[in-house]
């Protein structure tokens, strides 16, 4: 019989000395004139107002705390200042928040999210990655959700559908999208910079980055949206007994030994020819008609010039795959305000391309507040909730408008006002017969104005 191994040694116990008790005593409740009372006095620098803080009038003027030390919440006699540590680098990107405005009121749901705060997901092997919104962080965004996604050159997004129909504009780099529909008719097409694409539900493609790779914006048309929940090949063919593969596709059970054990995701592969004619399979069913396209080339569509800036739109009346979705390309100038509106047909979701921008809802029953906008945020404003968007900055603003419609609508305030009879206005607003006279019987969409300071 072999002897018996020897114990194993044992590690050395490390103590750790630990004095007094994690719980005070019992005579610290309530007040005791034996206790000692201390004042501290609120340690900050001098108070700095930015231009127009001192304000306290209902103008609303745009604060700049670009130039502030320590910003303080004030506007005019309203408001105080902060004692404790606080993060005064999210104060200043926030001032409409921070200080507000003395029209805002009430309460109106979050309407805005950054996405440079949401997860990413990331691919493998450097090939990209992806970030969402959905109600999850936004949860006023009931109808729709945002992704945000890059492929490297070469990169896929595995071939997959979802349950949600994807409508995407294409933000950067090139990218080849390829897909089919019920009828076994194939799409195959180039998409770069400012085109868009739409994929129902349900309809199976791919997308893969070329070149120089893609990055791109996904809107779907459910606020519960997310890219965990997608439907993928490789899953479809890793969650199915090999038997049952061999028999569906008529081939020896062998050839599915090499298939992938789970998600790719986004991953690398072999960069696509030049040459689309060249990835271009058809069917005996054909190629999808152009009039069911799942791509339109915004790029090449020139906008109009309004006052303040341009505005493009692309909905049904052009683009008829994506029945339910409806979408303006906005420019606003600095000092520019995308007019006073609103949409009665549909939420709005929005993304900011560039500048900075401020935008108030008026959420009906005296509730309207002031959200302030940068780059890479998106915003969500209910359906018929009034909202303008203002350019607080000193570069264009660049703004993407999504509504779930087949045809982009929206309310123009001062249309309103200038087409309803003056004495209804004069009674109601108490406006003067100058200044009725002078409203716009045609939308303005984006009125010019001053450059902020």
């Amino acid at each position: 019989m072999p002897a018996p191994a020897p114990p194993l040694p044992q590690a050395a116990t490390k103590t750790y000395a630990i004095s007094g008790d994690l719980l005070g005593p019992t005579t610290l409740r309530g007040y005791d004139p034996d206790l000692p009372f201390v004042t501290e006095a609120a340690n900050h620098p001098p108070v700095q107002l930015a231009p127009g803080q001192d304000k306290d009038d209902p103008e609303g003027r745009i604060l700049n705390f670009k130039n502030i030390t320590e910003p303080q919440p004030l506007r005019g006699t309203r408001g105080g200042t902060i004692a404790s540590n606080h993060d005064i680098e999210l104060e200043k990107l926030h001032p409409d928040s921070f200080a507000p405005p003395t029209t805002d009121h009430g309460t109106v749901k979050q309407a805005e999210w950054p996405l440079g705060l949401s997860h990413v997901k990331l691919g493998l092997d450097r090939a990209g990655w992806s970030r969402q919104q959905n109600i999850n962080v936004l949860p006023a965004a009931k109808e729709m959700a945002g992704v945000n996604m890059r492929l490297e050159a070469g990169g896929y997004r595995e071939m997959h559908w979802h349950t949600a129909g994807e409508w995407a504009l294409m933000l950067n780099g090139s990218a080849r999208i390829q897909a089919m529909n019920v009828e076994g008719q194939t799409f195959i097409d180039d998409v770069t910079k400012g085109d868009v694409w739409f994929f129902p539900s349900g309809v199976p493609h791919s997308i893969q980055g070329l070149e120089n790779g893609t990055e791109f914006l996904l809107v779907f048309d459910d606020g519960e949206f997310s890219e965990d929940s997608t439907f993928l090949v490789s899953e479809t063919f890793a969650l199915n007994p090999k038997e049952v593969l061999s028999k569906n596709f008529q081939l020896p059970a062998s050839d599915f030994d090499n298939i992938p054990e789970g998600e790719l995701f986004i991953f690398p592969g072999t960069e696509a020819p030049e040459d689309i004619k060249k990835q271009n399979v058809t069917g005996p069913a054909g190629v999808i008609p152009n009039k069911d396209s799942y791509s339109y080339h915004w790029s090449q569509q020139k906008p109009i010039t309004a006052p303040g800036g341009t505005v493009k739109i692309l909905d049904s009346n052009t683009f008829p795959i994506a029945e339910n979705f409806a979408a303006a390309l906005v420019t606003i100038k600095p000092g520019a305000i995308r007019e006073i509106h609103w949409h009665p047909d549909s939420d709005e979701w929005s993304y900011f391309l560039s500048g900075t921008a401020r935008l108030t809802i008026y959420a009906a029953q005296g509730n309207a507040r002031t959200f302030d906008f940068r780059t890479g945020d998106v915003g969500y404003i209910p359906k018929s909730q009034t909202h303008y968007i203002e350019n607080t900055g000193t570069e264009d603003v660049i703004v993407l408008e999504v509504l779930q419609a087949k045809k982009f609508t929206d309310f123009s305030v001062g249309q309103w006002l200038a087409l309803t009879p003056p004495q209804v206005v004069q009674d109601t607003l108490r406006l003067s017969d100058d200044s009725i006279s002078k409203l716009s019987k045609i939308k303005p969409l984006v009125v010019d104005g001053p450059i902020p300071e």
